[in-house]
């Protein structure tokens, strides 16, 4: 096995990586700020607009999907320097994106009620989230766009500035939620809808600057001439990274979208400790985020440039890395815990079933990790995305959402309990991708 340069190695993990946990911690205080927020307006306006993002959460998932696949080619055509047909790549994801963006913007502006109520029975939470998604849906809309442009300023070494536009129009959202939620500057007091509308702003700022940047020289635009005629060999290329991806999104989005609304199901307490708890998860994964989506650029961009030793190198370090994130994030979750639970406002219901829940997912941390870095970041860097959606299909949908409904809807378990069946899945398919990791499928140059 080749020998690496860990001076290169960590300057350019460090490089990638900090802006990436700086952009996903930026996004994941826009959560938390609704929750904060709203948590201080009252229990029900949290939770109902946790309830209903995760509508979002479901189309991130398509569209992470497609972006994910312009990545995973893109990083090797980078690499490669083929600016050209990155161009055509680009095409590809405004087309599929922006397809998918407006099916989700309809149906929040047409059947928001029938939205809610999969994820919550009761009626208030339903009214309260209806009202969050017939504003939200604007924002829908815009995602789809300005996420392709982010997605190809990632590969193409436009890092920070990514970053720094992702983070303006956080820092915008969080300032218009204190706006629009309490009321403030003479503006009218509008609780949940405040914070949809606070997110639609933010997010036609975001793709504006985004198309301010990209038409500099140096940055690489959609190649407008021919938009809609793509080579035959791209598309296929292309649709072989993207389905499994899309599979594996729509099975991880959907089942964790079924585990929220599972938690829903159980009573306002339930569902409100879990809104909690998730806001924290999603700060506390940004680091392996972070390393993650490096992990993919970096392997992808040796493996491209037919660097395949130092490329299987890269991921095995890289591997070591994430145990190293899991267990201090286990650490560190278990250390905050006693902060978190006294700083949010819950019933008293609430915050037992908050205490237990932050001992359990302290643990899920670890293969939360292991699993992003790994699976979302090395084997996709080298075009292995079947994997992820096999074994979200068995250790998701095979074991842990029948485990979780099976406990909510028949058996009675305690909360609890359902919970640590939500939290199942990461941790239970650690041995099955180390397994896959070692036989180094990953290992290949997929440009053309």
């Amino acid at each position: 096995m080749e020998i690496i340069d860990n001076k290169k190695f960590y300057d350019k993990l460090r490089w990638l990586s900090l802006p990436f946990m700086f952009q996903s911690l930026m996004l994941a205080l826009v959560a938390a700020a609704d929750a904060l927020m709203l948590g201080r307006v009252a229990q029900e306006q949290m939770t109902a607009v946790s309830l209903a993002t995760q509508i979002q959460f479901v189309q991130n998932m398509i569209i992470t999907s497609v972006t994910g696949a312009g990545t995973i080619l893109g990083a090797q055509y980078w690499g490669k320097g083929d600016r050209d047909t990155l161009k055509r790549l680009f095409n590809l994801m405004l087309i599929f994106s922006g397809m998918t963006s407006f099916v989700f913007f309809a149906a929040c502006e047409l059947i928001p009620e029938m939205l809610m109520g999969i994820f919550a029975s009761d009626a208030m939470l339903i009214e309260i989230g209806s009202s969050y998604l017939r504003i939200a849906g604007w924002s829908y809309l815009l995602t789809g766009i300005s996420q392709c442009y982010l997605a190809i300023m990632k590969v193409t070494d436009k890092v920070k500035p990514c970053a720094w536009i992702s983070s303006g129009a956080v820092i915008l959202n969080i300032i218009l939620n204190a706006v629009f939620i309490f009321g403030l500057l003479g503006m009218p007091q509008m609780n949940a809808r405040g914070a949809a509308f606070a997110t639609t702003v933010s997010r036609a700022f975001e793709l504006g600057l985004c198309i301010l940047l990209s038409a500099k020289e140096n940055y690489i635009k959609p190649k407008i001439r021919g938009f809609f005629r793509i080579e035959g060999q791209l598309i296929r290329d292309f649709g072989r990274q993207c389905l499994p991806l899309m599979g594996g999104c729509l099975f991880w989005g959907v089942g964790f979208t079924s585990y929220t609304a599972i938690m829903g199901h159980m009573g306002v307490d339930a569902a409100a400790a879990n809104s909690v708890s998730a806001v924290v998860r999603d700060l506390v994964c940004c680091a392996c985020n972070g390393i993650g989506s490096a992990a993919g650029i970096m392997v992808g961009n040796e493996l491209g440039a037919g660097n395949l030793e130092r490329g299987k190198a890269y991921g095995i370090k890289l591997k070591n890395i994430s145990w190293v994130i899991g267990i201090a994030s286990t650490a560190f979750i278990l250390a905050i815990t006693p902060v978190i639970v006294k700083f949010v406002i819950l019933t008293e219901t609430a915050q037992g079933y908050l205490k237990g829940m932050m001992v359990i997912m302290a643990v899920y941390m670890i293969g939360r990790c292991v699993n992003t870095v790994v699976i979302n970041g090395i084997m996709d860097g080298g075009g292995d995305t079947l994997f992820d959606m096999y074994s979200l299909a068995v250790c998701m949908w095979g074991i842990a959402i029948p485990l979780a409904l099976l406990g909510a809807f028949k058996f009675n378990w305690p909360v609890l309990l359902v919970y640590a069946c939500t939290c199942l899945d990461e941790v239970g398919k650690i041995p099955w991708v180390m397994l896959r990791f070692r036989k180094y499928k990953w290992v290949r140059n997929l440009t053309k």
